[in-house]
């Protein structure tokens, strides 16, 4: 018969609850603080429900009426270089740090109501309507509320897509000699998520000072958490990573801060993450002013049994047992909350002049038309007098090397010349340099920044965006192939490539995105894709793409000083390429959005990029015809050099754009777009294509090759050209 012994995981796991004893020991100006961030608080989300129910919030209304014990507990003791991120139902978190950051505790609750607090309610009623005077000038509106210098990292609207993000903020602040720390808030719904689960290891294992805060209100819209999950103690998953974890009653504000004050002396002791969960109730539906028994999915004895344990309740009637405050002066506090948010309101709107008896948004207090696009990304001024080389054009001396050896050179000596490069991804600090030599030398050379990650896309790529929001970092993420990122489209898409503009449009997102196309070496179809038409149809990435160790060197150089999120595309032909690379310079830009003439000619404009410059040239020559080839190197809508494209196609009236890749996910399908549109009275024919197949490349090496683009194809669609010519 087998022996059996029962395992303990040896990490702490506690329900903490107050007793009469604490309340007495509460610094009666915490509770206070307490009472009057609970109120005001309050008085905000009732005036959003109020003008959501007029028709003047455009979008959702997640309501954290019920829940606000759990947000001003954690908070209300924090620095305002402590930094949280909340989820889409994230007014009360937000509320909370700005409150605390502009008022911190009080105890004057003669008057509540400071000019800073006033401002933070206008400002943050305005941001939730949409207009100009927001924390982010209109764009974030009620799910995205930012506000970096309360150390307001951001609210989410993806459900457990801040955690990655948190973790990263909580790498920076370690990693800058800080005891800061991060929280980050999400629900019962996220406690599930891959995100959330990869970004717990990630900080248990680099051990960063960052608090996973569920709150859980035991509803994900109108599913109750025991039928998402088997165990509905949900602060259980800091077991399974290490993380001691804390469960309190969310109703009680001075229970959650007194877990928060033990959980932050864990984090910021440098001992790690920790998760508290907090069980709240939302005495509303997701979204909106009516209760959820409306809906059918809860009762109205249920709701009415939580109501009777409302955080502003309980703070209330525990300072007036202690004779710390009156009825009156309780019933004074909610009376400033109120006025403050009608003098507010008052601010923001008028009465409608076509609508008696209604209101409207003040006309002028809206964002300009013209608005809506600047900042998707920076204006790339920060490459302003830069040393820029430009090896296609300039003559200089030059030194055999391989491209991969230049990858890892220049990478090398930017982190010589630049402490806040910081290099992550699989094995980036194994194998001599990863799995294709890339990183050569790094870890060896500068070991605290070359960090091998887990397989966990999602959580190293987010936590790089969080390192790069910060801004004292300039994270390199390195994705083994480029496939992966569906792993990681969260992060890479949702939250890295709009978190410029969805946030206001002027927050720099300084991180580089290295990937390899390797088709052409049997990996198959989840492995080998080109990323350039996925990236290049998605705001807020700038892309390139160098075909020469040279350039390569001076694109990258160019990346890491751009302030913007920038895809580095490589090819794994290019790798072992014999090349050369100027002498002793390893400083030098490629000027900003300049293309390369590889060739010159009358005949047609020949577009391409990466290894298929080299099969274009190599078609060229095998069918003498008469081509401009033009090597884009800058791939994105804003980097695009549309002078030499324009200057090429008004001379040839032809274009063939080569790529190697898959017809859907195609580069060249938006670019010829964008040619017809801009050059349609210059062409002669409409916009040739050389692509490789509709299916993903295969496995068998024959299938791969009939899959795939190379000189055969480029003759191919040369030959398709000189026909729409008329030629033979």
């Amino acid at each position: 018969m087998p022996k059996h012994r029962r395992l303990e995981s040896g990490t702490p796991w506690v329900q903490l609850s107050t007793t009469d004893a604490d309340w007495k020991a509460a610094d009666p100006a915490l509770l206070a603080g307490m009472l009057a961030q609970l109120h005001l608080i309050r008085a905000f989300e009732e005036t959003v429900l109020e003008l959501a129910g007029e028709g003047l919030v455009h979008g959702p209304a997640h309501s954290s009426i019920g829940q606000e014990g759990g947000a001003v507990g954690s908070i209300i003791g924090l620095r305002s270089s402590d930094a949280v991120n909340g989820s889409h139902r994230g007014h009360h978190q937000f509320l909370a740090k700005a409150l605390t950051h502009v008022g911190g505790i009080r105890s004057d609750l003669a008057s509540v109501v400071t000019p800073e607090i006033q401002e933070v309610l206008q400002r943050t009623l305005a941001e939730i309507l949409g207009l100009a005077q927001g924390y982010c000038r209109g764009r974030g509106g009620s799910m995205h509320l930012q506000w970096f210098e309360a150390g307001a990292l951001g609210t989410n609207a993806i459900v457990g897509g801040g955690a990655p993000l948190a973790t990263g903020n909580a790498w920076a602040q370690k990693h800058s000699d800080t005891t800061d720390l991060t929280i980050n808030y999400f629900g019962d719904g996220a406690s599930q998520i891959g995100s959330v689960l990869e970004s717990m290891n990630l900080a248990a294992t680099w051990k960063l000072p960052v608090a996973f805060f569920i709150e859980n209100n035991l509803y994900g819209v109108s599913t109750h958490v025991s039928e998402i999950t088997a165990d509905i103690r949900l602060s259980v998953r800091g077991q399974g990573f290490g993380i001691p974890s804390w469960r309190v009653d969310g109703m009680d504000p001075l229970a959650v801060h007194l877990a928060m004050v033990e959980a932050a002396e864990h984090m910021r002791s440098g001992a790690g993450p920790a998760v508290i969960e907090a069980e709240v109730y939302r005495f509303f539906h997701q979204n909106g002013p009516y209760p959820g028994s409306a809906f059918g999915y809860r009762t109205k004895r249920e709701e009415a049994e939580w109501r009777e344990r409302d955080p502003l309740l309980r703070v209330a009637a525990e300072m007036q047992k202690l004779g710390q405050v009156t009825a009156e002066e309780v019933a004074s506090v909610g009376a400033q909350a109120q006025q403050a948010m009608r003098a507010a309101v008052d601010e923001l709107l008028e009465p409608d002049p076509e609508n008696a008896g209604k209101r409207r948004i003040r006309p002028e207090l809206w964002p300009e038309p013209e608005f809506v696009d600047v900042g998707v990304r920076g204006d790339a001024t920060e490459l302003t007098g830069a040393r820029t080389l430009d090896p296609a054009t300039a003559a200089a001396g030059m030194t055999p090397s391989k491209f991969v050896d230049a990858v890892a050179a220049v990478m090398g000596r930017r982190m010589e010349q630049d402490e806040r490069i910081v290099v992550l991804g699989e094995d980036v600090h194994r194998l001599a340099g990863g799995t294709n030599g890339a990183t050569k030398g790094l870890a060896a050379r500068f070991p605290d920044r070359v960090l091998g990650t887990p397989i966990s896309e999602n959580a190293f790529a987010g936590l790089a965006g969080g390192m790069a929001l910060d801004g004292r970092f300039r994270p390199v993420v390195e994705f083994m192939y480029p496939d992966f990122m569906w792993v990681a489209a969260d992060q890479v898409f949702n939250q890295i490539g709009k978190a410029r503009h969805m946030f206001g449009g002027v927050n720099p997102v300084p991180l580089v995105l290295r990937t390899k196309v390797a088709m052409g070496s049997g990996y198959g179809s989840q492995h080998l894709m080109d990323p350039a038409g996925i990236f290049a149809t998605s705001p807020g990435w700038r892309i390139i793409a160098p075909s020469t160790a040279a350039d390569y060197v001076g694109l990258m150089n160019a990346a890491l000083a751009l302030e913007d999120p920038v895809l580095v595309i490589e090819h794994v032909d290019l790798y072992g390429r014999a090349d050369e690379i100027p002498d002793d310079d390893l400083d030098y830009q490629l000027p900003f959005g300049k293309a390369a003439l590889r060739r010159e000619g009358t005949d047609a404009t020949i577009i391409s990029y990466l290894s298929m410059v080299h099969h274009s040239i190599e078609a060229v020559g095998q069918t003498g015809l008469d081509a401009d080839v033009i090597d884009l190197r800058w791939l994105d809508r804003a980097s695009l050099d549309w002078d030499m494209i324009g200057e090429s196609i008004k001379k040839t009236n032809a274009v063939l754009i080569v790529e190697q890749g898959a017809q859907g996910t195609s580069y060249g399908a938006w670019l010829a777009d964008e040619i017809q549109r801009r050059y349609f009275d210059w062409l002669d024919q409409p916009v040739q294509r050389v692509t490789g197949s509709e299916a993903s490349p295969s496995i068998s090496k024959v299938l791969e090759r009939a899959a795939i683009a190379r000189t055969e194809e480029v003759v191919a669609g040369i030959e398709r050209l000189r026909a729409g010519m008329g030629g033979a």
